[in-house]
Formats: C-alpha cells, structure tokens, sequence
C-alpha cells in the first residue's frame, strides 16, 4: 500500500519531458549549468623565428628601397673627427672680425667718443656705473667685448650680435638664444685674445676656458648668483674703489679656475695618457680591449665622462681610430665608452649602427650581456632627443630588439625600466604624428622595431605587469589608428595583444577601450586577404569574446560585425579549398605539423561563432543566419578529423552552442537530421575529443522526436552506453544526456537494459558521485524516467543494480558522509550548492521509489568512497 506522498511521486511527469505550454531546452535535458553552452580554446598563430637578424622581417610590407639597410660598413672615416661643434649641433657661423681688447687703460673709460648730451638723472648715472662695473667683470671672465669704438648708431648691432644676456638661463649670443651649457660651446669655438693693461697680464682664451666648464659670473644659473658676494651700491662707493673690487674679485676668480685646471692636468697626464698611448702601440687585441675597460674606468673617476670635458675631442679621435681593427669586442668596448662621452648627430648615428652591426650575429649576445651594453643604449633613447635623432633611435632600437628576443636579457630590460622607455617614446611619435598631421615614413619604421621590442618582452610576467599599471593597451590602439596604414606597424601590435589577452586581467584592460572592437573590424576589412594580420586580430577576439559576456554583446553591436566575420569566413574558406586542391594533386598529401595558413584563419574564426553564440541576444540570430550555418556545415561535410581536427572540433563546438536555442528560423533546428548524419563520421573515429563534441550535439538535438528515432535507428543509442564506460566524466556525462532524453519516450526505455546500461549507469553513479554531484543528479534522472511504470526494483534494476543504488543513494543523502570530501572551502562549498539544488531531490525521490518497490533481504552494506 503506497502513502499519499508517495502516490503523488509516482504521479510525477519523466525528468525533462517536453512541455506542450513552454517547450524545455536542451540546456535543461542536460544541465543548465554544466556544459550546454561553452567555449571553444586554441592555440596562438604562430610566428617562425626569423634566420637573420634585420630590420624588417622577409614578411615586412615594406620594399628594400622604401626601408633603412640592415647591412652596411662603419669605418674610422665614418665618423666626424672634429668634434667641437656646439651641443645643439648647429654650425654657427663665424665673426667677421677679431675682438680686441681696449686702447684706453681704463676698463670703465667709454669707448663711444664724446658728444653733447643732456643732464642725465643721478639714478641713471648710478645704473650705468654699475652696469660697467658688471661689464668689466665679465670681461674679466671671458666674456666678449667690442674690437673698436662705435657710433651711437652702431651700439644696438653691437649688443644685438656681440654681447651675451641672460633670460631665464638662457643666453644671447649672435641674436641666437642658446641654453647656459650651449653659449660654453659657442665662446669656445670662437678663439679670442683680450688683454688689459692693468693689473692683469694677458689672458688667452685657452687659459680661460681652461679646465672650465661653466658660464662666466653672471651667466650663473639663480642658485649660483645667490652665492655672489655682496656688493656695495656704488652710491656709497668710489670708482677707484669699484675697480679696486673688480680686479682683486677677478684674480681670486682666476685663481682659483688655475688650481682646478692643476687637478685636471695631473690626473689627465697620470691616468688617462698612459692608457691611450697603449691604444696607439699596443696590437694585441685582448690588451687593446682590458686598455678600454680601464680607460672607461679612469674617465668615470676622474669625472670626465660626458660632452664637457675639454680633452674629449682627442680621446674620441683616438676611439675612432680603432674601430678600424674589425674586432666585435673591442667595437663594442670602444662604442660603450663614445656613448658615454655623450656625441651627437653624425658620430651617435655612426656608434648606434656600429653596435647594430655587431648585435645581428646571435653569438654577439654574451658580448653585448658581459659589457652592459643594453644600459648604454637604453640611455641613447633617455637622453637625446628623438625627432633630432631618428636614425640613430632606429638602429639603437633595432639592437634593443635583436637582444630581447634572447630570453636571458628579458628579466635586465624590465629591471632597467625598458618597458616604460620604450611606452614613452611610441607615445612622443604619435604625438608628433597627431600634431603633424601625417605618419612620417621613419616614424613608421622606429615604431616598428619598439612595439617588436616590446612583443619579445611580454613574455615576461613583470613586463606584462607594468604594461597593465601604465595603462599600455588602449595607447597601443591609439598608435593602431594613426598608423592603420602601416600594416608592420599593426600586426607587431596585434601580436603583442595576442600574447597579453591570453590572460584575462589584460582583456578586461584591452576591452576598456571601447574603439577595440570597431578598431579591429577595420583592420580585418582593410587587410582581409593578409593571413598574418587577420589570424591575430581574430584570436584576440577569440579571447576577448571567451568570458565576457558584455564584450560579446559589445563586439556585435559595431556596425557590419557578423557581416565582417561573414565575409572573412567565405573569403578563407574559398583560399583554404583551393589550397586543398593543390595540396591534392600530388601522389600523396604532406601532412603538415601545423595548420595551413587559410584553415589556421577558420580555426580562430569559428571560435570566434562559438563564443559569441553564447550571448542569448546574439546566438539566436547567428543560428537563424543561414550563409554562417551554411559554412560551418560545409567545413564539417568537407574536412576530415585525422586532417583538420582544431577547425572540425571547433567548427562542432559552434554548431553545439547553436543547436542550444529552439527558435523558429533556426537553420540548425531546420537541418537537424543532416547535421546528424554528419555526426556519425565523428563517433565513429579515434579522436575522443570529437567524439565528445558529436556527442554533445546529439545532447542538444535529442530532445527533438525525430532525433531520437535516427539515434534508434542508426544504433547510436548503443554507442552511448558504451561510452559510460569511458572513465570519462564529460563524456560519461554528455552520453548520460543523450540516454536520458530518450528515456522521455516510454518506447524507447528499454533500450537502456541493452549492453548492460543500467549497470553501466550505476557504476558511473558509484564512480564519480562523490566528486560530481551533476553527473550523479543526471543519472538519477535517467534511473527515474526508466523506472516511471515500476511495479518491483529487482525486476526493473535487477537484484545486484537495486541493492547497489539503496546503498549508495542513503550514503549519498547522508550530509556529513557525502561532503566529508578533501576539499577546499570554495570547492566543499561548490559541491554543496549541487549537492543540495540539484542532486538530494532526485536522488530522495528515486530512494523512495525503490524503498516501496523492493523487498530486502539482508542488510545493505555502506559502500566505502
């Protein structure tokens, strides 16, 4: 006699039983949270490694006479021997005449002759008694004074080209405004002879400038006026005395400039001669190379690194002359030291492609690593100026780039701050290309070799570390649109975004830039038939699109995005059956250790479908898409899994998620029996994880009528049962999916007593339970819609069968038996939740069942798990 409750459970419809008011999806007939939907990973495009060392890869877009050489020769003569231009690199012009010094014996005597002039205002005459007690001063210091008596009319030439004035640290020399720094250079380009009768003896310049390497007196920067003398006002102060003041300050000035210049000369005659005279007679290379490490040693003690030391330009002559020994190690010995001297123009262009040289042979590295070299040349890119240098930045980074891709200099360039250098410069040119107005050609090409610097680096998790904190991505897409054209330029970049966005924090960076996606349409319809490009930008919305679901609804929001994605997939799909073609005509078919080109593209796309199926707003519409559907149909009909088996996995993974929605236009629903017959070619290989993903289809499929009887009729439901005994959850689960659905229909439940399927139902139910609390849910259902019309357990299970499930099932509804599991607290907590939502309730209806249908006859033992 049944119970009231329990005649009410044996009143209850089939698990999953289609529904004539709300028809049930194939979500709920296996899972809704396991698997109905998912996406679909691939491998990242590969890149071959180059077998030279250049510039411009063999698959640069740029034509040898449209780029800079990567081969050349750097000799002695190729460098400026003359090195006393000034800093700035601009050749002044010379004087047209040679200032000499005063006839009158007075330096406050005026040198304009003498002509009636108003009474002047007392105040005035004070400011001009100082201002020639200011001028005498720096005469005193080396400061340029007229060669002869002028007229009123000449004095403004005079001032606006012989006299030098300070304005805010800049200084006025020839009517062109140099920095403090640069006028040094200009007075020492231009020799004068001044010599005053006074107290004085004769000055040349080469005695002032001696060992000097600052402005005169009142050429000081503020911080250095301030630490003047104070100086009575002349109101309170006689001339005599004035000039008394002016002289003694001047000697003790001198003075003092002769006691530095003593130091310079004993060190530069102890320390730095002996070594060069080795250099010049010394031919032994190893002692030519130990001599420059000890000369950049003495240089860096002695303080004379830079481009302010008076003996550089005999130190850098004596440099150049060696690079005409061809020794990699003494090049670059000799290229650390000229960098450290600080040259410019022609010479850093000459050193930079002198390293550039010796850093395309591999076996150079350890050099380059074993000099510090990199340091050297990551100060070049601090300290010059780019768009005065552009050359020279683009074979320095050409070097950059070389090294970086050796994975021992990885950790030292982004220890060294290589990462953010090299984000600073890509932002100075796109900032001078937004305000030119145009993308100038070698802008273009030291972009390239940046963002192929910073493709090698983004190995590094560091690297990829500071890209994130600097905000790196979207100012990568920025250079993407300036430089769209520039397709070198865009593919380096989309293939550091393919590196970064396997990681889901640098997809959530990227996809914050909310031009991404429209961005990479345009480059897709611009570059279509450009494989490299494309079957980047693809996978990086193959990742983009993975786990995001507002990336997916963002993405085909843009305007033309399935029909872009539309067009890519018949275009490669034409490319990859006319590549099949060729590839066919031979005896027999080279099979290749990586996909083609073309079906490397279709591998990345229709992951791309089978992310965005995903979404509830876009997948409907994608399966009611019949060119898409058609495509993805005809890549399954015409590729083999043991040729293609990436793009036939994926290519099923996207007809699953579609084959999800019951919709009316569905072309899926529509063809659902030829997408089944061509299933069976997948069941029937030795690829388990096709075989998974035919499997999984069915599951979808199977809750229609006529799939049911096809899987009947073709004995598919026996491959099902089969696969319980797999070993393999996902698939013991998917296959456990088919069965139930089938078991809905009354006639078809006896197909589980063939080959044993209970049995095999109830060993998955043992075997995985514990550990996956849906599966043993999604077996209890099966057992449940089985047992609908039960009358006795034993003749409905089987004796064995039904005193195994009353075992396990009053284990398993056990709490603390059935989550006493050696888990973590996230995991025990998952568990729970499907313990308790989804499994008890089954799994407590099925026990009743059998408790009122079964006659015990011994206790039932407890199985251990």
């Amino acid at each position: 006699m049944l119970s009231s409750n329990d005649k009410k459970l044996e009143k209850l419809d089939p698990f999953y039983r289609p529904s004539l008011s709300k028809q049930k999806t194939s979500a709920e007939i296996i899972s809704e949270a396991r698997n109905a939907l998912r996406t679909v990973r691939t491998q990242r495009p590969f890149t071959p490694r180059e077998d030279q060392r250049k510039l411009f890869g063999p698959s640069s877009s740029r034509t040898p006479e449209n780029r800079p050489p990567s081969s050349f020769s750097v000799h002695a003569s190729s460098f400026e021997f003359s090195d006393s231009r000034p800093i700035s690199g601009t050749r002044l012009s010379p004087l047209e005449f040679k200032p000499k010094a005063p006839a009158s014996p007075d330096p406050v005597e005026d040198f304009c002759p003498s002509f009636p002039k108003p009474p002047v205002d007392p105040v005035k005459i004070r400011r001009i008694s100082s201002a020639r007690a200011r001028l005498f001063r720096v005469a005193s210091q080396g400061a340029l004074l007229p060669a002869r008596t002028l007229l009123p009319t000449q004095s403004k030439r005079v001032e606006s080209e012989e006299t030098v004035t300070t304005r805010d640290s800049v200084v006025k020399i020839n009517g062109i405004y140099l920095t403090e720094s640069k006028a040094i250079g200009h007075l020492k380009n231009h020799p004068l002879q001044l010599t005053y009768d006074g107290d004085f003896s004769k000055i040349t310049e080469q005695e002032m400038f001696k060992g000097a390497t600052s402005l005169p007196f009142h050429l000081r920067s503020e911080g250095d006026q301030g630490k003047r003398r104070p100086r009575a006002s002349s109101s309170s102060r006689s001339p005599d005395q004035s000039r008394l003041d002016i002289r003694a300050g001047s000697k003790a000035d001198l003075q003092e400039k002769n006691t530095e210049i003593e130091v310079d000369e004993v060190f530069w005659n102890t320390r730095i001669v002996p070594i060069l005279h080795d250099l010049e007679k010394e031919e032994n290379i190893e002692m030519v190379c130990a001599a420059c490490t000890q000369l950049h040693h003495a240089l860096e003690e002695g303080n004379m690194l830079g481009n302010k030391f008076k003996r550089r330009s005999i130190l850098l002559k004596t440099l150049y002359k060696l690079v005409d020994v061809g020794s990699d190690l003494l090049s670059l010995k000799l290229a650390k030291i000229i960098l450290a001297l600080k040259v410019s123009g022609k010479n850093l262009l000459n050193v930079c492609k002198l390293i550039f040289k010796i850093s395309r042979s591999e076996k150079n590295d350890s050099l380059i690593r074993n000099d510090s070299i990199l340091e050297s040349l990551l100060e070049v890119l601090r300290s010059e100026d780019l768009q005065a240098n552009t050359e020279a930045f683009l074979y320095c980074m050409g070097t950059i780039k070389f090294i970086s891709g050796n994975p021992e200099f990885l950790h030292e360039m982004t220890g060294r701050g290589a990462v953010e250098l090299l984000m600073n410069l890509i932002n100075q040119v796109n900032e001078n290309t937004k305000k030119s107005g145009t993308c100038l050609p070698n802008s273009g090409h030291l972009l390239v070799q940046m963002t192929a610097t910073l493709r090698n680096l983004v190995d590094s998790p560091l690297a990829r570390s500071k890209l994130l904190s600097i905000n790196a991505l979207p100012q990568l897409c920025t250079v993407m649109e300036q430089y769209i054209g520039d397709k070198d330029v865009c593919t380096n970049i989309a293939r550091i975004f393919s590196k970064l966005t396997s990681y889901h924090d640098c997809c959530v960076a990227l996809a914050s830039y909310s031009r991404c996606y429209a961005l990479f349409l345009n480059l897709i319809n611009k570059y279509q038939k450009k494989q490299d490009l494309v079957v980047r930008i693809v996978f990086i919305l193959g990742n983009l699109t993975a786990k995001n679901n507002q990336a997916r609804e963002q993405f085909t929001k843009e305007k033309g995005s399935i029909p872009t994605l539309l067009s890519l997939f018949h275009t490669f799909y034409k490319l990859d059956l006319h590549s099949g073609k060729r590839s066919g005509e031979g005896d027999e078919r080279p099979k290749a250790p990586r996909p083609a080109q073309a079906e490397d593209v279709l591998i990345k796309l229709t992951r791309v479908l089978a992310n965005l199926a995903i979404h509830p707003g876009v997948g409907p519409a994608i399966a009611a898409h019949s060119h898409i559907v058609g495509l993805l149909l005809a890549t399954l009909e015409s590729k083999s899994i043991d040729d293609c088996e990436e793009l036939v996995i994926n290519t099923t993974a996207t007809i699953n998620n579609l084959s999800y929605y019951k919709v009316k236009n569905s072309i899926i629903q529509d063809r659902k029996l030829y997408i089944a017959e061509l299933l069976l070619k997948l069941l029937v290989s030795n690829n388990m994880d096709g075989i998974l993903e035919a499997v999984r289809v069915f599951g979808n499929l199977s809750q229609d009528h006529d799939i049911c009887d096809f899987i009947v009729q073709k004995n598919v439901h026996k491959f099902m049962i089969a696969l319980l005994d797999a070993k393999h959850q996902d698939i013991c689960f998917s296959a456990c999916g088919v069965l139930l659905n089938l078991t809905v229909d009354r006639d078809k439940r006896v197909i589980l007593k063939e080959g044993g399927g209970i049995k095999k139902l109830v060993d998955c139910l043992r075997d995985f339970g514990p550990t996956d609390w849906q599966l043993a849910c999604l077996v209890c259902k099966t057992l449940w819609n089985f047992s609908e019309n039960i009358t006795n357990a034993s003749s409905c299970f089987g004796d064995e069968a039904a005193n195994t499930l009353l075992a396990l099932l009053s284990s398993f509804l056990d709490e603390e038996l059935a989550l006493n599991g050696s888990f973590d607290q996230d995991l025990k907590n998952y568990h729970k939740l499907h313990w308790e939502t989804e499994f008890r309730p089954v799994a407590q209806q099925l026990l009743n069942r059998i408790k009122n249908h079964h006659t015990f006859l011994e206790p039932l033992p407890i199985p251990s798990f």
